[in-house]
């Protein structure tokens, strides 16, 4: 109780300061999305990007020198995907680790009689449920300057923490208020990602990214990053994928995004 005084306090001082002119800047040169925003999700999300780099601990790795452009560009990036949210900042998110370039991870994989498999993974971002989300600035960058190829690391690791918001687990059903959503949502989503397995087993190239077929969990992040960076493309493809997710994020990206 006395923790959550201190913080609302703390945002109320932080919501009543002015927006760092260099910070919006710094929105405006890199996540490209801004430019179709209206006044008032530019204002939620210069709210939320406020916050969020103020609570958030943030850390450069392999020589990454940690800047507000940085904090800043990734903020605002993870901010379009609540601006329908009201007051959100991802509390159980306390540490962004950000990379320079993708960055190479170990991994161990025990097979039968004792035998041990390790293999070395490069990745462009990750997202644990009570653990950080790393990140490759590279790909930050590209993600949100680049906003028509469906592609975005930070949509894709945030989507991610909505998914596991309330269970320690991405399964690709995040968190919908009553029964009729979740009925059709399963009918929705479950019929899409059959049918992109199906594509990408039979080698053909689809809206969605071919990652998506890895699992419903990363079929939920795919499909994230396609609903706000080509909105009108999936509207027009994948109409009733286009539904449950304007249902889900409470906003609809068509109306604004040119793609």
């Amino acid at each position: 109780m006395i923790f959550t005084w201190f913080r609302d306090r703390r945002r109320r001082r932080l919501l009543a300061s002015p927006f760092p002119v260099e910070w919006e800047r710094t929105i405006a040169e890199n996540v490209r999305a801004w430019h179709w925003l209206d006044d008032d999700d530019r204002e939620r999300l210069q709210r939320f990007v406020l916050v969020f780099v103020a609570e958030k601990y943030w850390e450069g790795c392999n020589g990454l020198e940690m800047t507000d452009e940085v904090r800043v560009t990734i903020a605002a990036n993870a901010g379009l995907l609540v601006l329908g949210f009201g007051p959100f900042y991802f509390e159980r998110l306390q540490t962004i680790l950000v990379y320079p370039d993708r960055y190479v991870v170990k991994s161990q994989q025990h097979l039968a009689g004792g035998v041990v498999s390790e293999s070395r993974d490069v990745r462009l971002g990750e997202a644990w449920t009570r653990g950080p989300v790393v990140l490759a600035w590279k790909d930050v960058l590209e993600g949100g300057q680049v906003h028509d190829d469906g592609r975005n690391v930070v949509l894709h690791e945030f989507a991610h923490l909505l998914d596991m918001l309330f269970g320690d687990l991405a399964d690709g059903v995040p968190y919908l208020e009553s029964e009729h959503e979740r009925v059709t949502w399963s009918e929705v989503t479950d019929r899409a990602y059959r049918n992109l397995v199906r594509e990408t087993r039979q080698g053909r190239r689809t809206l969605l990214d071919s990652y998506g077929a890895k699992s419903e969990a990363e079929f939920f992040a795919v499909a994230t990053e396609c609903f706000f960076e080509r909105p009108r493309n999936m509207e027009r493809e994948l109409p009733d994928l286009y539904a449950v997710l304007c249902g889900f994020y409470r906003q609809r990206p068509g109306d604004w995004s040119p793609r």
